[in-house]
């Protein structure tokens, strides 16, 4: 079915560009035999965000690409199973829930972490520069931005002490089983090491510490401890790392950003929130139309699946002054919706702006001195950017 252009942002179909930068126009079309209403305008991806009962978050986790008979066996096997529980829970348990996770990262927890994280990156970012110094090619993502939100999530919620490039893995390979495209056989491969870090997470929410126990003592089943611990693991770390990196590769080619954040006169704050905004990890989000409606004047069936488009809603004309620009601190800049909007509106945002805050102001310097010998690489993926490997050297070396 060709894809029909609707007015004020809205779009019936699918495309491969979702999961790309965002372009000044997107062409779509049907995916898989399904239709989908594409929201781009600002204030419509608010208005959904902001009405969890027109607009359900049911559809939050659904696989992208169905899951073949033969992994969900293998799932089965593992007994995994992801009850509504954060991002997709618009039940009675979502406020306890959501209020039980924020409590494990309130501001004034997450504030309390800040100075040993400056001093981790400032380890790092010491590393790096000696190896800089020395001619050699380091990477940002590893060797900085991929495992500091999940050391930093782990101290605030005590989570499971498992090997970190262990967590990192199974994080990557549920974001590319649920949102990604993918064959039979990869789907296969995938199932079996979630479904294996999930029969760990199974044991660690039925003796484990922190908000796990906490979970429990508010009676909570096995099953929601579970589906909260696999989500934050996933969301509560992955995308920060990814932001991270994508931060640290926008900011090499903003030469005047750079100078003043060494200067002292750019604010550090105002340079995340325009990252956000330009740089978002998490591009599309998900609801289903409940009821018969109308968004935006447009007639949309029950049961519709709704893609909100939250990156391109950060560069709607209508809320920021120079949309496709860097601009730190223009008007409009902390309008993005990075980190969603209403009811489940993301809960580790303090968090992630305090890690972003402490990785820009500490790694100013060492970015104004380098050039980019490979860009971090971003596969195919609905939602998530999940950026790679981030080469640098000395901008003056041959």
């Amino acid at each position: 079915m060709p894809t029909v252009d609707l007015p004020d942002g809205l779009f019936r179909g699918w495309g491969p560009a979702l999961a790309a930068d965002v372009p000044d126009t997107v062409t779509v079309a049907d995916h898989l035999g399904v239709e989908h209403l594409l929201v781009t305008r600002h204030a419509l991806v608010r208005e959904v965000l902001a009405d969890p009962v027109t607009w359900r978050p049911d559809n939050a986790l659904d696989a992208v690409t169905p899951v073949p008979v033969a992994a969900l066996r293998i799932l089965a096997g593992h007994r995994f199973r992801l009850p509504p529980t954060l991002a997709n829970n618009a039940g009675p348990s979502h406020p306890e829930i959501r209020s039980l996770v924020a409590e494990a990262l309130h501001p004034e927890r997450v504030a309390a972490q800040q100075p040993w994280l400056t001093g981790l990156v400032d380890e790092r970012v010491g590393r790096l520069a000696a190896g800089l110094a020395a001619g050699a090619t380091v990477d940002l993502h590893a060797g900085l931005a991929a495992d500091l939100p999940l050391l930093v999530l782990s101290r605030l919620v005590e989570l499971p002490d498992a090997p970190v490039d262990v967590v990192k893995e199974f994080a990557r390979a549920a974001l590319e089983l649920f949102w990604a495209p993918l064959d039979a056989d990869r789907q296969q491969a995938l199932a079996v090491e979630v479904g294996r870090f999930h029969r760990v997470l199974r044991e660690f929410a039925a003796t484990g510490g922190g908000l796990a126990a906490r979970l429990r003592a508010a009676g909570h089943p096995p099953d929601v401890v579970v589906g909260a611990l696999f989500f934050l693991l996933v969301a509560g770390q992955e995308t920060t790392s990814q932001f991270l990196t994508l931060l640290l590769h926008r900011l090499t080619g903003e030469p005047t950003v750079l100078a003043g954040l060494r200067a002292g006169t750019t604010p550090v704050a105002d340079v995340v929130e325009e990252g956000l905004r330009l740089e978002p990890p998490i591009v599309t989000w998900r609801r289903v139309a409940t009821v018969d409606t109308t968004l935006g004047g447009t007639p949309v069936r029950r049961g519709t699946s709704v893609v909100l488009w939250l990156a391109r809603a950060g560069r709607d004309p209508a809320v920021v002054a120079e949309p496709a620009h860097f601009r730190p601190g223009q008007r409009g800049s902390r309008r993005h919706l990075a980190f969603g909007a209403g009811a489940h509106r993301c809960v580790g945002a303090q968090l992630a702006r305090m890690e972003a805050a402490v990785v820009v102001a500490r790694t100013a310097e060492l970015l104004a001195g380098v050039e980019v010998v490979r860009p971090p690489w971003c596969p195919d993926n609905l939602t998530f950017r999940m950026p790679d490997a981030f080469l640098v050297r000395r901008a003056d070396r041959p």
